[in-house]
């Protein structure tokens, strides 16, 4: 036993102490960049005039919900401390709003709602007419917003209206339209007393700090063409502006610092020019997000709860309570982060960083997610996203982390605590009496029979092979290799099991019951395999360790070199043996598989045996060997090769097979992994619990490509009630895809001793997997039992099928997703950068599919070489 001493362990304390608040500390730092004061010029003065609609937080005049008199009431006291003048749009809705404003020494430009229906146009003008002969302080009034550029009414019939008003009222009448529409229509200017324009920069996809040049541009060439037609005539600015929330526009960036940027250079230049203003608007209007996309409920310098959004005068922070979402990542953070670094204080310090660094984000993620929606007005679609995304970001943030300890610990530990090679056994050592069990199924002879050959050479003493034919039907294909094991001597015994349940294990479980007495070790392997001569000789020693129950070899391949698809399925597989069992080995939680394994035969039949309930009856068996406090050795060595599944429809089937025995394994076991009671160690439960994880991310997966089909559905034909995600909802799945990318790459390149192409080989066959596990997911959670369904490593064809006939559901899903980045791109556009995030995530959803497609092709043209 090693005993550490205390400057050590205190030693380790504090550096484990240090990196964490170093983490904790840099959070907060990158928090505060984010957030880093803006340097504004101040304003002190009024502003020239609000645009004002009066709806108030969960108000929508759309369906006749209209703000009560003291409502009004509380907003014009407000706005009157910051302006003396208002704008409206309608004078039927809310007919208060003059009284009111008197009340308070404020005018207003007072406006009717004109559009294509007749009946509604005379009762706004109606009222219009009769608020501002009652009113003395409307001192001027728009008849129309934006109505020829909506296409509601020909420029004739709006000219009627004007002409009627200005005949009625002794005020300057206008119209109020955006500067195209003026210059398409100079007639338009000779009926109104002054001209009204609209500038918004934002619209337009001007950057933030070209805004001001921008709008003093479309007022100078809007000046020349009014006086050209009216000379003199007055110019008003009726809404400029600038969002501070909203989807993004190609150049034009939704914030507060930029909203606070543009109106402050805008008061001071307005004074500077004297130019007549309304900035748009006074107050968030979360209602217009329905109707006019998700920017229009954030143009008020107001929000929706009547705050200011920041301050006239001084520096801005585009999120003022960054320093508390700071402070809760960082606590959050902070004992996940010192208990990693306390445990795994070996890992190089770079390492630690790594992993630190990665929990700090998580957890920044985290509190932003759940601080979300008090920065937003959130609809009851953007609701329901939220809380279909925040378990799906959870478990995302914990599948990634799952990722990421495996990466810190492969690339940055110094060795391996628990690290097993073959041994060198000395003349007069004991060994132990082995009872090798090969279960088949209707596979070719000639492969089994080379299998058989190889163990026939073992060099070893004390062995038997046993052969289980498990219900082949045919004898052409049993008889040759009972016959084989007649010519190889007494060792070798062959039983033809027909009927016979249970699948493999009650193959398996029936050759406990014939297996010699003397046996100390069973020891199975498939049925296409060659074993080195010395597998036994190099690794029964480790049974003189009575703690020890199973020793196991990685799975390995032979004849692949030659045929691209087994090429590319061979530098798959090896990556698992390389990789992710070194890392279970760790903590003894090894994946206990059907071949190349050897087990002790009292614990094997003590505990059960083989379970035949479940179609992974492996793997079932190494965890039930651990919940009985034995240790299982991985032996990283090529002590025998198979061969790869035949073709992609075998090796669909394969994984299939593995991920619904998994959940099998886990609905059964639970209570193992997640009992106080249980005797497997925090490792084990680990590893058993997460490290099916990465296939609960292929359900995920399938679950997020149909649900975003849906909603791209719904964007593309009914694009009033489904709209673009947020893209701070979409940044977090974009770097998910491309971190999880990056530690499967890099962890190839540094374990995986195969090139540049077969790495991106070996990528597209895991991708290509994730529609098949993700069913087998659905279905083993579903289904109380599954079918075994042999893997076939050679086929005897003629005419080659149809390629694409076993990956058919995976061609439905890529075609589909290809029709929704088309719809897109027709009907929404690349304009915003939202538009973008949600086309790459269509595009990333779809190179699993693509890659099934990918995988079956290769197969089909490197057809079967083998067998």
């Amino acid at each position: 036993m090693t005993v550490v001493s205390a400057p050590v362990v205190r030693k380790s304390f504090w550096r484990a102490l240090t990196v964490t608040v170093l983490v904790a500390v840099a959070n907060i730092g990158l928090w505060a960049f984010i957030n880093r004061p803006v340097h504004i010029a101040d304003w002190h003065g009024k502003v020239g005039g609000f645009a004002y609609n009066p709806s108030q937080r969960y108000q929508d005049p759309t369906k006749f919900i209209f703000p009560s008199e003291s409502e009004l009431d509380s907003d014009i006291r407000m706005l009157s401390r910051y302006t003396p003048r208002l704008r409206t749009y309608s004078s039927f809705e809310n007919p208060q709003i003059p009284r009111i404003a008197k009340f308070y020494g404020m005018t207003v430009m007072a406006g009717a709602w004109i559009e294509g229906r007749a009946e509604r146009n005379e009762r706004e003008l109606a009222a219009l007419i009769a608020l501002a002969r009652k009113n003395d302080n409307i001192d001027r009034v728009i008849v129309g917003n934006e109505t020829i550029l909506r296409g509601d009414l020909p420029v004739r019939d709006l000219i009627a209206y004007l002409d009627r008003t200005r005949a009625q009222l002794h005020v300057p009448v206008s119209t109020a339209e955006p500067l195209d529409t003026w210059q398409r229509n100079p007639d338009l200017i000779r009926h109104v007393d002054f001209v009204t324009v609209h500038i918004l920069p934002y619209w337009e996809r001007v950057p933030r700090k070209d805004a001001i040049g921008f709008v003093l541009g479309q007022l100078k060439s809007l000046r020349e063409i009014v006086d050209q037609v009216s000379p003199g005539k007055p110019i008003v600015v009726g809404e400029v502006g600038w969002p501070s929330n909203g989807n993004r526009r190609e150049y034009a960036q939704p914030s507060i610092a930029d909203e606070a940027h543009f109106l402050r250079d805008w008061f001071n230049v307005a004074a500077r020019e004297k130019i007549d203003y309304y900035v748009m608007e006074a107050i968030d209007q979360p209602w217009k997000e329905q109707i006019g996309g998700r920017v229009e409920a954030y143009w008020g310098v107001f929000n929706a709860a009547r705050e200011p959004k920041f301050s006239f005068t001084g520096t801005v922070i585009e999120d003022p309570l960054w320093p508390w979402k700071a402070g809760a990542a960082s606590l959050l953070a902070l004992l996940p982060m010192f208990w990693f670094a306390r445990h795994f204080i070996r890992f190089r310090v770079t390492g630690l960083f790594f992993f630190l660094i990665l929990v700090q984000l998580s957890a920044s993620i985290l509190v932003w997610m759940a601080t979300l929606p008090y920065d937003f007005y959130l609809s009851p679609l953007d609701w329901t996203m939220l809380l279909l995304l925040f378990p799906a970001q959870l478990a995302i943030i914990l599948i990634l982390l799952i990722n990421g300890f495996e990466f810190t610990e492969v690339i940055w530990r110094p060795y391996w605590l628990r690290e097993f090679k073959p041994l060198t056994p000395q003349a007069g050592d004991p060994q132990p009496f082995v009872s090798i069990h090969l279960a088949c199924y209707n596979e070719p002879p000639e492969m089994v029979i080379l299998t058989l050959d190889s163990l026939a050479a073992l060099d070893y003493e004390n062995y038997e092979v046993l052969v289980l034919d498990n219900n082949t039907r045919n004898p052409e294909i049993w008889k040759p290799v009972e016959a084989h094991c007649a010519k190889l001597g007494r060792r070798f015994r062959f039983f033809h099991l027909e009927p016979w349940g249970g699948f493999k294990a009650g193959a398996l479980n029936y050759g406990l019951e014939v297996t010699d007495a003397r046996a100390e070790v069973v020891a199975v392997i498939d049925a296409d395999y060659e074993v080195r001569s010395d597998w036994l000789r190099a690794l029964t020693g480790y049974f003189n360790n009575p703690k020890v129950a199973v020793v196991q070899c990685p799975q390995a391949h032979r004849e692949w070199q030659h045929n691209e698809f087994r090429r590319m399925t061979n530098w798959e597989y090896d990556g698992f043996f390389r990789i992710g069992m070194h890392h279970r080995n760790e903590r003894n939680a090894i994946i206990q598989h059907g071949t190349m394994t050897m087990v002790r035969k009292d614990v094997l039949v003590n505990t059960g045996a083989w379970s035949e309930w479940t179609i992974c009856e492996d793997a079932e068996l190494g965890l039930r060997l651990m919940k009985a406090g034995h240790e299982l050795v991985y032996v990283d060595e090529l002590m025998g090769k198979g061969l790869t599944p035949a073709d992609f429809k075998a090796y669909k089937s394969q994984r299939y097979r593995w991920a619904f025995g998994a959940m099998q394994i886990m609905k059964a076991r639970l209570d193992w992994m997640i009992s106080k009671t249980s005797t497997l160690t925090r490792g084990q439960r680990f590893h058993f619990l997460t490290g099916w994880f990465s296939w609960f991310g292929d359900a995920l997966h399938l679950v997020f490509t149909l649900m975003a089909m849906l909603w791209t559905l719904g964007m593309v034909l009914a694009p009033q009630y489904f709209m673009l995600p947020m893209y701070l909802f979409l940044v977090p799945l974009i770097g998910f895809f491309l971190f999880k990318a990056a530690f499967g790459i890099i962890l190839y390149r540094v374990r995986v001793p195969c090139s540049w192409r077969d790495t991106i080989a070996a990528s597209v066959a895991s991708m290509s997997l994730s529609h098949a596990i993700a069913r087998g997911i659905f279905e083993g959670l579903w289904r109380k039992k599954g079918e075994f369904i042999r893997t076939a490593k050679s086929r005897r064809i003629g005419a080659k099928p149809n390629p694409f006939t076993s990956v058919s559901e995976e061609l439905l899903l890529f075609l589909a997703l290809m029709a929704c980045i088309a719809g897109m791109i027709n009907s929404i556009g690349i304009h915003y950068v939202e538009g973008k995030l949600w086309i790459a995530i269509l595009a990333a959803q779809a190179i699993p599919y693509g890659s099934a497609l990918i995988g079956a092709w290769i197969a089909h043209r490197s057809g079967d070489t083998v067998g």
